[in-house]
């Protein structure tokens, strides 16, 4: 039996890759198997916790200079 699952755009790609001539199912699976974690294939947690924290922190940062700006330019 299959299932569907939905994944980003990025995580289709990284999986592309390392496919080959494998199904994704078994690319899954051998990343499963060695110990791994899903999220290693699909590029999750790249980060150690102190830089996630930091790079959050700077989206967060200019995000609220964006909305900031258009406001300004709007008033």
């Amino acid at each position: 039996m299959s299932k569907n699952i939905t994944v980003s755009d990025e995580v289709y790609r990284r999986l592309k890759r390392e496919k080959s001539d494998r199904s994704f199912s078994e690319v899954i699976e051998a990343k499963l198997d060695s110990s791994g974690t899903l999220a290693e294939v699909s590029g999750q947690q790249m980060f150690d916790t102190e830089t996630a924290d930091h790079v959050n922190d700077e989206i967060g940062s200019l995000s609220r200079g964006t909305v900031e700006g258009i406001t300004d330019e709007t008033a």
